[in-house]
């Protein structure tokens, strides 16, 4: 598996420190903001400092499948509004499938626990929206994407005149990616034995989406099995 460069806004940013654990394309960094798109949103200045949970969607991907815009909206009454608009620069941590990696499960007892995990941050640069059919256009994204593929899947208009009410309690925004680094930590450093050991020990943990994502960032192991 070839693993891409992460793409940086500056020469002063700093390498990446983890290319061991690079995710392999846009396509997994999308996949794991789909599945998990709640993230801390973070931003501080030298007073103050603050961190908002925020579901957040995929809005553009440039012509390489890299991310290059995200989708948000936060409420008015949040503190975290003001610092945002006054800085609109902010870190986004996204965590996504993970699980603690026991000694127990191995037969070689002098390993070390760890954990393994699918992770993303992204240093981000906001633009807010004021203008309802922005608003609208953020929630019923945001609303249409979680909804998808679940049998009584629901819509804004079941909410007949709150929708409108509600909506006005918010701000959009969408927010350019200036750099993203994740970190897919998956065992790829793991002898053979500890990794079989491994996924053992979470499929019976019921860790079964973190197996599957190790299964794919681990192929080239059954290849050469």
């Amino acid at each position: 598996m070839k693993h891409v460069d992460i793409k940086h806004e500056t020469d002063a940013l700093p390498a990446h420190p983890h290319r061991r654990f690079g995710a392999v394309d846009g396509d997994d960094l999308a996949r794991l903001i789909e599945e998990h798109p709640l993230a801390w949103v973070v931003s501080a200045t030298s007073e103050t400092f603050r961190s908002t949970l925020l579901p957040l969607r995929i809005l553009e991907r440039d012509a390489d499948g890299g991310i290059s815009r995200l989708r948000g909206h936060i409420a008015r009454s949040n503190k975290h509004l003001a610092l945002l608009k006054a800085n609109p620069r902010a870190t986004a941590l996204f965590l996504g499938a993970h699980g603690y990696v026991s000694p127990s499960w191995m037969r070689d007892r002098s390993q070390a626990p760890t954990w393994n995990y699918v992770s993303a941050q992204f240093q981000l640069e906001l633009t807010f929206h004021e203008d309802p059919e922005r608003i609208d256009a953020a929630l019923r994204d945001l609303v249409e994407g979680m909804e998808a593929g679940r049998p009584e899947r629901w819509s804004v208009e079941e909410m007949g005149q709150r929708y409108a009410g509600l909506a006005r309690g918010v701000v959009a925004f969408d927010a350019r990616v200036l750099w993203a680094e994740p970190k897919y930590k998956l065992g790829q450093d793991e002898r053979g034995d500890v990794y079989a050991d491994i996924v053992s020990g979470l499929q019976a943990d019921g860790g079964r989406d973190l197996v599957d994502w190790m299964n794919l960032y681990n192929a080239a192991r059954k290849s050469n099995d």
